[in-house]
């Protein structure tokens, strides 16, 4: 069986602690009953329907929910049943090339059990479940609180991702201001907004899932746990709010650039104007003693010539401080 580790969890004597039973929890057709107080905590990674059939009947597990956990498709939700409460959660991992890879983490939640499904993520929950067996205060408060563990864990995944998206952000919009990205840079933009929309729309539920299991009365949940699941869900409303500020700002580099190119190309307009306009002061006069007339009475003067040139450079000085007052030049 695909079983990552399936331990049992039981509370001293005064309650104010849990420790790992010894030995592995069989999952044979003779395991013992869970004793009072104590939880067994299940993970599973892509089981056949087989595999998942005899858990279910262990643990009494619904058919349709069984049905959702093996359909890595899921969206986010929490649906709850008569024997215990079911939770889908969305897994993301950016993967080379820039791209967002997704999985699902489906959780069953009963009075003494917690059974997570994982499918389509690397990240284990191996070190986080040592990291809760050294902290048996916290493990004594039962599944709910391994079920908010999971979550945190699944969520606070979301965060590097945007890490590095918003430095790749940041650096073409640095690059922007510069120069005008090429149409690769524009595609790999496009490409990203994609990947991010694509990440609102699967991710983004999980939101809804969170706050249901901080702000209402979920069966299963004890009332003094909320306040955990609130933590998870303000790591949530984080992420997509950076998901959000990301869009914002792949959408604004376009624009941006635009903007500055424009200006750019408005400012090397304006110097060619003047420079043409600086040009045709000579190029007209110039123009006019070549037409080969005979009777023309600058032709015969001695200093016509040196007046000419005269003219010449103080129409264009003039134009050349005018150009360079109101910053054409």
């Amino acid at each position: 069986m695909t079983i990552i580790a399936a331990r049992r969890y039981a509370p001293d004597p005064a309650g104010r602690s849990a420790a790992r039973v010894p030995g592995p929890l069989d999952l044979d057709e003779g395991f013992s009953p869970v004793p009072d107080g104590a939880f067994d905590w299940i993970g599973l990674c892509e089981p056949s329907h087989e595999e998942m059939d005899q858990v279910a009947r262990h643990y009494g597990l619904h058919p349709l929910a069984i049905e959702d956990a093996l359909n890595p498709q899921q969206m986010p939700k929490v649906d709850q049943y008569q024997k215990h409460l079911f939770v889908v959660a969305r897994t993301a991992t950016l993967e080379p090339g820039e791209t967002l890879v997704y999985g699902q983490t489906a959780f069953f939640l009963g009075a003494d059990f917690v059974i997570s499904v994982r499918f389509g993520s690397n990240r284990a929950h191996l070190g986080l479940r040592a990291t809760l067996e050294a902290d048996p205060e916290r493990l004594a408060e039962g599944a709910d609180y391994v079920l908010h563990a999971i979550l945190d864990f699944i969520v606070d995944g979301y965060l590097p991702i945007m890490d590095q998206l918003e430095s790749v952000a940041h650096a073409m919009e640095e690059a922007a201001i510069d120069v005008f990205p090429e149409q690769q840079t524009i595609r790999r933009i496009f490409r990203l907004r994609r990947q991010l929309r694509r990440f609102e729309r699967i991710v983004g539920p999980m939101e809804e899932v969170c706050e249901r299991l901080a702000e209402t009365e979920v069966a299963l949940i004890d009332p003094t746990a909320r306040i955990w699941f609130r933590d998870v869900l303000d790591h949530v409303r984080r992420a997509m709010a950076r998901m959000r500020g990301l869009k914002e700002t792949l959408a604004a580099i376009v624009e941006t650039a635009s903007l500055l190119e424009q200006h750019r190309q408005g400012e090397m307009t304006r110097q060619l104007a003047a420079w043409a306009g600086l040009l045709a002061v000579p190029t007209a006069i110039a123009g006019i003693y070549g037409m080969n007339f005979d009777f023309m009475p600058e032709l015969k003067w001695h200093y016509g010539y040196f007046v000419v040139l005269g003219v010449i450079l103080t129409v264009c000085g003039g134009l050349y401080w005018r150009f360079r007052r109101i910053g054409w030049l």
